[in-house]
């Protein structure tokens, strides 16, 4: 006999169930609750993707793959296994599972909301960051180090003005350009006849920077605007009168500007006059400020830059943009950062402590660059020259000397006396703000005087009398070292004199006699 009971009953055989009647609205309402909670939930984990979820998901297969029993074909030596095919795919699957069975991490779990405060959030993307930059500026330096291959002699590229150029001869190279002297397609000249060189290189190595700055900054009109603008009779800023690809090259063609001051001093090994030095100090910073109020510095004046016109020796052309930086774009000077740029650009014993230290070069990065050349050219040395392969180890003797003009110089000139106009550029050179504009007038009124003393000019030909840098220092050695003892020799021998005379006398008479 079965119990039913009523709908008010409390005894305990009452069945756990709703009445009847409103069974099926309540279930259709619960179903459809629960069909939206579980499309919530799915949309959820969708979205927040939780490392979590997937370190279950992981763990399940991989303990799936432990569980199961292991294959017969596995049993095999350890010398055919290394050689089986289908024994290296079962490794290649482990390590898969092996590389993706990892521990999760503890940022990973942490909310949004607290993922941007959290420190380890922040320390761990710093590390990023740094990890960024460090990869970036290496790509930069494999990029602008490179080696370009000589073009054979004869070639005959055309411009962007289609324009025919044959390569005549190949004058000097560098690791990262070829010059080569060279003439329009239809004629016929000897290198000495060429009217033109050729500088050639990577299509987008340092010839892109410095193309771009002729185009900008360095125009026959603007050069022109300036002379007359500053009542000049000359601006060593060469005229790029062509430009192109080639292969995989880029070239930009000049009128030929002489050799560089590099060759003339390495003919003889040999430094310049304090005449000379000064000549060329004049001529370069008028060059430096017709780039400066133009918005670029040059960041990379050296002797291989400089060229020297060799017909009239007046001439001295500022050349090799490679590096050069805009560092006033529309009027607004750029702030001092460092590492915003690959820090040691340009040549190490001459660059400025800005391009040490990665910032953009300003002003008075170029005068402070100006500044070490004319110290080289006249002493033939500089404290840091011996530290050349190491570039911390140069910018730290920089560093070092900015503080102490005084002890630079004496340090170049040992025993000799001091170029007191040389001293007093670098004074003020140095002491100068990274945006301050430099007092141009007063920086080559300083360097004229001096000029003026001497009785040279800038309207005469460049004195270019090396004398040889091992003055300073080898002949003093020597005579204290070689002519002193044979000195003392002859003093010796000249006080003895007469006892030699005595003695051949002697045996002369002997051998007389017997």
């Amino acid at each position: 006999m079965e119990y039913v009971a009523s709908a008010g009953d409390s005894s305990p055989f009452t069945l756990n169930r709703p009445p009847l009647r409103s069974t099926r609205r309540k279930t259709l309402g619960s179903t459809a609750t629960e069909s939206l909670d579980q499309k919530s939930l799915l949309s959820s984990r969708k979205r927040n993707a939780s490392p979590l979820v997937k370190w279950e998901e992981v763990s399940q297969t991989t303990s799936a793959i432990i569980t199961q029993p292991p294959d017969k074909k596995s049993m095999i030596s350890p010398r055919k296994r290394k050689t089986s095919p289908q024994v290296k795919e079962q490794e290649e699957v482990k390590q898969t599972f092996s590389v993706t069975f990892q521990t999760p991490d503890k940022t990973s779990s942490v909310s949004p909301r607290k993922c941007k405060t959290s420190p380890q959030v922040k320390d761990n993307e710093a590390k990023q960051t740094s990890s960024v930059i460090q990869s970036s500026s290496k790509c930069k330096t494999k990029k602008r180090v490179c080696t370009v291959e000589t073009v054979p002699e004869g070639t005959v590229v055309c411009d962007q003005s289609s324009k025919k150029w044959k390569l005549v001869e190949l004058l000097w190279h560098t690791e990262t350009d070829l010059t080569y002297a060279v003439c329009q397609a239809n004629q016929h000249a000897d290198s000495n006849e060429c009217k033109y060189m050729l500088r050639l290189g990577a299509k987008e190595g340092l010839l892109f920077n410095e193309q771009n700055f002729h185009l900008r900054a360095a125009k026959p009109d603007a050069v022109e605007k300036w002379l007359k603008l500053h009542k000049l009779d000359f601006l060593g800023i060469p005229s790029c009168v062509g430009f192109g690809l080639h292969e995989a090259y880029r070239f930009l063609v000049f009128p030929s500007m002489g050799q560089t001051l590099q060759t003339v001093m390495d003919e003889g090994n040999c430094t310049l006059s304090e005449k000379a030095v000064l000549q060329l100090a004049l001529r370069l910073l008028d060059a430096l400020e017709f780039i400066h109020e133009k918005e670029y510095a040059h960041a990379d004046i050296h002797a291989g830059n400089i060229y020297i016109n060799t017909n009239s020796h007046t001439e001295v052309f500022l050349s090799g943009f490679g590096h050069a930086f805009r560092f006033c774009p529309s009027g607004k000077h750029v702030e001092y950062r460092q590492g915003s740029r690959t820090a040691h650009q340009g040549n190490i014993n001459f660059i400025s402590m800005d391009s040490h230290k990665g910032a953009g070069p300003s002003r008075r990065s170029d005068l402070q660059s100006l500044g070490y050349c004319m110290l080289y050219w006249m002493t033939g040395s500089l404290p840091w020259s011996h530290h050349s392969q190491t570039s911390s180890a140069v910018a730290a003797e920089k560093e070092r000397y900015i503080s102490d003009i005084r002890g630079l110089v004496s340090c170049c000139y040992k025993q000799t006396k001091a170029s007191g106009a040389l001293q007093d550029y670098l004074t003020n050179v140095m002491s100068l703000q990274y945006t301050e504009k430099p007092d141009y007038t007063l920086l080559k009124a300083g360097l004229h005087e001096s000029l003026q003393k001497m009785g040279g000019s800038l309207n005469e030909s460049l004195d270019l009398q090396v004398t040889p840098s091992y003055i300073y220092t080898t002949i003093p050695i020597f005579c204290l070292h070689i002519m002193m003892p044979l000195h003392v020799v002859w003093k010796i021998l000249s006080n003895f004199e007469d006892v030699f005379i005595g003695i051949t006398f002697k045996c002369f008479m002997v051998s007389k006699t017997r």
